[in-house]
């Protein structure tokens, strides 16, 4: 363990008798719409963040009022697996006690935003009762566990992976009373995503009695993993901290190569942090699953930094020790030898859009949701129409890490009439949409977000708006490229390993003091698999400059691209620095940087 004085939020964690503290007196406090700050930091565990509306503070400081404050409450479902039923308890909910909109979060989760404090013990008591959870959805735990999400009914390599994501899920969720005491008045709802009670299944000497696995601190920093396959890695498993890539003989799945590390998070202004990819350093049989993920979550537990934050995740902690050292610490956790990763490499990605069989003779249809926003505005009234699918049909869903939702178990007889149904109320199928926008994604980042410095979400369209005019012109429409967009460079929509990369570098304001459209870094240089680290390619870019600096780039893209070469494997082989002479705004007064956020 990194040796000095813990944090302010250890010893938040540590006095709050595991995630208890004054929480349910505060949130029952019907005199105030908010709760205090150590609250605050517990009610993460919880999940649940609170938040205020970013558009209103300036108006509500001139007139010398308190924030409009309000909750952000996120609904844990590993593999984003989902039923009508809790499809629509959420529809339900966010129409009821939100802001009238779902949010799908790139790690296959929803979000409901808008939430006040007197509702939102009534939401997530509402929430468990069609047999989900929020518990460990935010905070320094095990968060939300991902795997491909693709149904498909024949396919027992992926019914699987499935089943051991969701024994991990249950196994890594905090063993505490406390969210059972808190909401839900101490009723203990027969629910699989709620914590398995069973014994640890790699007892140390430091383990906890009621907290086996995390200890009365918890984890130094959030903790995340995901479930893939090489052919498909539709999780972006690289960048979690923990990785399962499913390896397969004779068409069945043994076992998994287990990579570590990964963590896309950042502080630009210090120099000791950096994104980070996970390294592969081990291969297991499927039995070991929980036993080797729960040794390498304590050792992280027992050696992670517990003074500085900023560098508290577990990539900071093989990047100090080394993967060799990381591997042995592991073994000595588990009492044997690990042995060493099968020969196999990631090399494809699925967003399983579009209509696609199941192997039972049904089909699924995957359905876009452009930054996983789920709304009506306008001609578009997608909320409207998924809710009406749902009523009729009772199908089950799966979210994905890209924001969207597949609709499963349709009969073949009834597509016409569905596509028919979501085209009428405004909402695009996956052929409607253009391969750049359909690989872009944001994070929410304004109005909702504390962290953010510029916008993301309500941006994004417009810029891929003005990149797909541009890409129709240079005949370039149907190359696929991932774009990824976030407010700040925490990375939530893991910007750092796309082909371009659009992070929030500085805020500006509009005339009336409400948050203007900020400034960018633009990266370039990622894969579209997730295997690869960008690099800069400018700094500070007004976001009515983006398309225009990526267009030169694109050019020669189009001109000097090799045979069955993507646009990221491009900008990587030419470097930034011969991309930066492409641009048209470079000049010998406005040098390029020229860093790799590779390490």
């Amino acid at each position: 363990m990194v040796e000095g004085k813990p944090s302010k939020v250890e010893l938040v964690k540590i006095a709050g008798a595991y995630l208890k503290g004054t929480l349910a007196e505060e949130v029952a406090d019907a005199n105030t719409p908010q709760i205090g700050e150590v609250a605050a930091t517990l009610l993460k565990f919880h999940g649940s963040y609170q938040q205020d509306d970013r558009d209103k503070r300036q108006v509500l400081r001139k007139e010398g009022k308190d924030k409009a404050f309000d909750f952000m409450v996120r609904t844990r479902i590993p593999g984003g697996k989902l039923t009508a039923a809790q499809y629509l308890a959420h529809d339900e909910l966010a129409r009821e006690l939100g802001n009238g909109t779902l949010r799908i979060t790139t790690r296959q989760e929803f979000q409901l935003h808008g939430i006040l404090k007197r509702d939102l013990k009534s939401a997530i008591r509402r929430i468990n009762t069609v047999f989900l959870s929020t518990l460990a959805a935010c905070g320094d735990v095990e968060r939300n566990v991902l795997c491909c999400p693709a149904p498909r009914k024949d396919d027992e390599i992926r019914n699987a992976l499935q089943s051991d994501c969701d024994a991990f899920a249950s196994h890594c969720a905090p063993r505490s009373s406390s969210y059972f005491d808190i909401w839900l008045d101490g009723e203990r709802v027969d629910n699989p995503l709620l914590p398995n009670q069973g014994p640890s299944l790699v007892p140390t000497s430091g383990d906890d009695p009621i907290e086996p696995i995390y200890g009365k601190a918890y984890l130094p920093r959030k903790f995340k993993s995901a479930f893939a396959l090489p052919e498909d890695n539709c999780v972006d498993a690289f960048a979690n901290d923990l990785a399962f890539i499913g390896v397969v003989e004779n068409g069945r799945l043994i076992g998994y190569n287990v990579a570590a590390g990964g963590g896309l998070g950042t502080t630009p202004s210090a120099g000791k942090t950096f994104p980070a990819l996970a390294q592969t350093f081990a291969f297991i049989k499927r039995e070991d699953c929980l036993r080797v993920g729960e040794a390498i979550i304590k050792v992280y537990r027992d050696l992670g930094n517990r003074s500085d934050r900023t560098r508290a995740r577990l990539k900071y902690v093989i990047h100090d020790m080394g993967l060799p050292a990381f591997r042995n610490k592991v073994e000595e956790y588990l009492g044997k030898h690990l042995a060493d990763p099968k020969p196999i490499v990631v090399r494809e990605v699925d967003d399983h859009l579009g209509w696609q069989s199941q192997g039972d003779g049904k089909l699924w249809l995957g359905l876009p949701v452009e930054n996983g926003r789920i709304k009506d505005a306008g001609a578009l009234r997608l909320s409207t129409a998924l809710r009406s699918f749902f009523q009729k049909y009772a199908t089950p869903a799966r979210l994905t890490c890209q924001q969207s939702i597949l609709l499963g178990d349709i009969a073949a007889s009834a597509r016409l009439e569905i596509a028919e149904h979501f085209r009428s109320h405004g909402v695009a199928l996956a052929e409607d949409v253009s391969q750049a926008r359909r690989w872009s994604m944001a994070c929410p980042a304004f109005p909702t977000c504390g962290l953010a410095v510029t916008e993301a979400e309500r941006a994004l369209p417009d810029v891929m708006t003005d990149l797909e005019i541009e890409l129709e012109r240079l005949g370039l429409a149907d190359e696929r490229f991932t774009t990824r967009m976030t407010g700040c460079p925490n990375g939530c929509a893991r910007p750092y390993n796309a082909e371009i990369g659009l992070v929030g570098r500085s805020a500006t304001r509009n005339e009336d003091g409400t948050p203007g459209p900020g400034t960018y870094t633009i990266f370039l240089g990622g894969s579209t698999v997730g295997d690869r680290l960008n690099s800069i390619f400018k700094d500070y870019v007004p976001i009515d400059r983006v398309v225009p600096e990526l267009l030169p780039v694109l050019r020669r893209f189009k001109e000097e691209k090799q045979a069955n070469e993507s646009f990221g494997d491009f900008c990587r082989r030419v470097g930034v620095a011969g991309l930066a002479d492409s641009s048209s705004l470079a000049t010998a007064d406005d040098p390029q940087v020229e860093i790799s956020l590779q390490t």
